[in-house]
């Protein structure tokens, strides 16, 4: 079922929203050569308990996962696409680094995603990074009363696929609201003109998911959770949580 929220729980959101964005930042800040991911997670974890705010990652076990996942944080280093589970591995000069975090205040939910690379960047990472973030821009215009979230998804796939760019099958954005994942699921590529009509108070997390090689493929790892990209290649995620309004869309998750 989709809820449509009002003007006020959409304010709520954004109050969650700002917390996300705190953590992202304050990991982005504290990712450096040498830091481990877990020592990453432990700066989210501060940035939630100093707002009051608690973790919809942690604990959480939906239906594919072998255990629930252990961190506030996902991070997903060079061939990890999502859902990388924070271990000790230090990062190093180089490393393409993708953190997904969420929060819940006052009983709403704020999802939002980086990548960023650590020491010196390879070229084709800032491009790819660059894209993933270009992508999330154009999904995010297409956020409009009277689109469809087939508008979305062109938006999406069309700047991915133009630049070369390889799209997970099967995994996209969604609804948000009380809940981390609500209906309805926003693919990263479709037709536009298909779908649900996008209406005033419908919130969203949009994020797009790039693959370098170009191939769609991805596997899941041992732990169950991480998924990488079949060819080796790098991979780029990028995220915020968006409420459509009738003065256009409101990124909830800004930083």
């Amino acid at each position: 079922m989709v809820e449509l929220k009002t003007n006020q729980s959409i304010d709520a959101m954004y109050e969650a929203g700002q917390v996300v964005g705190q953590a992202l930042t304050a990991v982005r800040k504290a990712a450096d050569v040498g830091v481990s991911l877990l020592e990453l997670d432990e700066v989210a974890r501060e940035v939630l308990r100093d707002a009051g705010a608690t973790s919809p990652f942690l604990g959480y076990r939906p239906s594919f996962a072998p255990v629930p996942f252990p961190a506030v944080i996902c991070a997903s280093v060079n061939d990890a696409i999502v859902h990388g589970i924070p271990t000790g591995y230090r990062l190093r000069d180089g490393d393409l680094v993708s953190i997904d975090c969420g929060a819940e205040l006052g009983g709403w939910a704020g999802d939002s995603a980086i990548s960023f690379t650590v020491g010196r960047a390879r070229p084709a990472d800032v491009r790819l990074i660059e894209t993933a973030e270009r992508a999330l821009a154009a999904g995010i215009e297409a956020a409009v009363v009277g689109n469809r979230i087939g508008d979305i998804a062109h938006a999406i796939g069309s700047v991915c696929r133009a630049a070369g760019y390889g799209v997970p099958d099967g995994f996209g954005g969604h609804g948000i609201g009380r809940k981390m994942h609500e209906d309805p699921s926003v693919p990263n590529e479709g037709r536009p003109g298909r779908g649900m009509p996008l209406r005033h108070g419908l919130v969203l997390a949009i994020e797009p998911m790039l693959i370098a090689g170009g191939q769609d493929g991805y596997h899941a790892a041992p732990d169950g959770w991480t998924l990488c990209t079949n060819d080796g290649s790098r991979a780029a995620h990028a995220e915020h949580t968006v409420a459509i309004t009738e003065t256009g869309p409101r990124i909830l998750t800004a930083r």
